[in-house]
């Protein structure tokens, strides 16, 4: 396979491009109808496996369990979102368990395993990953790293981590950040050659009313949103300068709600997963601050959340009476969302990681 090949230069990066590009080119002219497809992580921490979900449009939604993908590592992560992500036809999971990211290939509406992508020497334990065109991102118990992507090479400067509390990797356009569960948010400088990190970092001075249990975290260009959980104000806005304004959320605030993971949405919307509140909380922001709008019903206790590339749907990943399953939402002209489908339970008692593939 030419995922094994090793990169010498730019010209083997658009090969790679170029090859995965001709398997949707061929797709398409078999005919073959290119589907929705949810995938997770069973997380398992003997057996990581990639469990996919497919979206049946026709009629009243529905999900089907269609595939299941030992990545033949160890998964174990906890307290921590975005360990699974997908972008164009290719993708990654991290195995928390193994010290290694997994790629992954979609291949019309199969999911493959391409290579095994291991962490820089000493770093262990990856728990969230961000992809780029050009990068992969990864955060672990030890370390962020950065590696060229699709080849897999370490890319660029490690960045050594304070302790071992990091929650969620995300990449902006010009930075990227490390949401701390111990009360901090990272900074990271993407300066490297095709934004790979520099091996330098520079911690967020947050506000006392916004700088509990920072978890979840996502981009809008420069513009970080992430979720100080247990604070008073459970959202907040950062710009590429490090000004904070933290937004207040769902009342009564922690524990009985608690905004954990995010995804952007369509426009100025911010989606996040109110873990205690069974909800999706819903933000609405500019680059200086935003407003908590309503919260929708969830079946369950959702944990990590994600939008799809065309912002027509949203997942998440829940569990209810001790199984674990995925609730697709549809998201209308104005960002309101509607349930659409949930899945059947497939064996595993909770699920890891989330990502829409178109």
């Amino acid at each position: 396979m030419f995922f094994e090949a090793t990169r010498q230069s730019s010209p083997w990066r658009i090969s790679i491009l170029a090859a995965v590009l001709s398997l949707a080119a061929a797709s398409w002219a078999s005919g073959e109808e290119r589907g929705t497809l949810i995938l997770t992580s069973t997380n398992d921490p003997a057996h990581n496996t990639v469990v996919v979900f497919k979206l049946d449009t026709h009629g009243t939604p529905s999900l089907i369990a269609s595939q299941t993908l030992p990545t033949g590592a160890k998964g174990g992560a906890s307290g921590n979102a975005g360990i699974l992500q997908m972008q164009h036809n290719l993708g990654a999971v991290a195995n928390f368990g193994s010290n290694s990211v997994t790629q992954l290939v979609r291949h019309g509406d199969f999911i493959g395993a391409g290579r095994s992508i291991a962490l820089a020497s000493d770093c262990t334990g990856p728990d969230s990953i961000a992809l780029s065109e050009e990068e992969l991102y990864v955060v672990s118990t030890d370390c962020a790293e950065s590696h060229s992507w699709p080849s897999g090479h370490l890319d660029g400067g490690v960045v050594t981590l304070t302790d071992n509390s990091a929650a969620q990797i995300v990449a902006g356009k010009t930075w990227a950040a490390v949401t701390m569960k111990s009360g901090s948010v990272l900074q990271l400088d993407m300066s490297g050659h095709d934004g790979a990190l520099n091996g330098s970092s520079t911690s967020i001075a947050l506000p006392d009313d916004a700088n509990n249990t920072p978890l979840g975290a996502g981009f809008w260009g420069d513009v970080l949103g992430f979720t100080p959980a247990h604070s008073a104000d459970s959202f907040a806005i950062v710009d590429a300068s490090r000004n904070v304004y933290p937004v207040a959320g769902p009342t009564p605030s922690y524990p009985s709600n608690a905004p954990c993971w995010v995804a952007k949405g369509p426009k100025s919307i911010w989606y996040t997963a109110n873990s205690p509140g069974q909800a999706i909380s819903i933000f609405f922001s500019d680059d200086k601050g935003g407003a908590f709008y309503k919260s929708v019903p969830v079946p369950g206790t959702p944990t990590d959340i994600t939008v799809s590339p065309d912002r027509n749907w949203l997942g998440v990943i829940y569990t209810a009476a001790g199984a674990a399953h995925v609730a697709v939402f549809s998201i209308d002209n104005y960002g309101g969302l509607t349930l659409a489908a949930t899945s059947p339970a497939v064996g595993a008692a909770q699920f890891n990681g989330v990502a829409i593939s178109q």
